[in-house]
């Protein structure tokens, strides 16, 4: 009997909001796999997060609780130096065995860079690729990327890693940088986030103005 699939979802989540919570739970469902969420410790590609580790995985307990098809995965966190994701899946495929299959989930945006990420031919030795799509979603790929795709793009996982799959999501227009900018200037983002957020002061109290 094939093992379930393991799916990772890395990014800062500074802060988690709906857009990654329903993308990761759709994935889960379309792959009947068990989900992880990583927060990044130093994004290798973006600004240093607004919010630091504590308060990001405070944030992430929050909204996973209740419920266990998706979990919280901090290792990033607890490694020094950059959390590129190719160290993250060689540590996973090294717990979880060589036939399991493991499956790294990215935006299509994300996607289209990837070969700016580093060591970025080896992700797919490590893992399957399962590519969060919306309508009307369709970046031009690098040709080397593109030439990876063509040989690679498959409808369903086959073993435990090196396929291209594409994973219908939700589209859900919310970038958490549109709401921290909510935060600064005073505005309350709710309906973004998860209701809990707002139960607990503490929770939020990196994005809200000081004084």
């Amino acid at each position: 009997m094939t093992a379930r699939p393991l799916a990772i979802l890395g990014g800062t989540f500074d802060p988690v909001h709906h857009g990654h919570l329903r993308a990761a739970w759709e994935a889960a469902e379309q792959l009947d796999a068990e989900v992880r969420l990583v927060p990044a410790h130093v994004p290798p590609h973006r600004p240093a997060p607004l919010a630091d580790a504590a308060h990001r995985v405070a944030l992430l307990r929050a909204a996973l609780a209740g419920q266990d098809r998706l979990g919280l995965d901090t290792r990033e966190l607890d490694r020094q130096g950059p959390s590129y994701t190719v160290d993250t899946l060689a540590a996973l495929r090294a717990e979880i065995g060589p036939t399991r299959p493991l499956v790294l989930l990215v935006g299509t945006d994300a996607f289209a860079h990837l070969p700016s990420w580093h060591r970025w031919r080896e992700l797919f030795e490590l893992a399957h690729i399962g590519v969060l799509t919306r309508p009307g979603s369709a970046p031009t790929l690098h040709w080397d990327l593109a030439t990876e795709v063509a040989r690679r793009r498959a409808h369903a996982l086959r073993g435990p890693a090196g396929d291209v799959i594409d994973i219908a999501i939700t589209p859900l227009d919310i970038a958490a940088t549109a709401i921290r900018d909510a935060f600064a200037s005073g505005r309350e983002p709710r309906y973004l986030l998860p209701a809990v957020f707002f139960e607990d002061e503490t929770l939020l109290a990196p994005y809200r103005p000081a004084g």
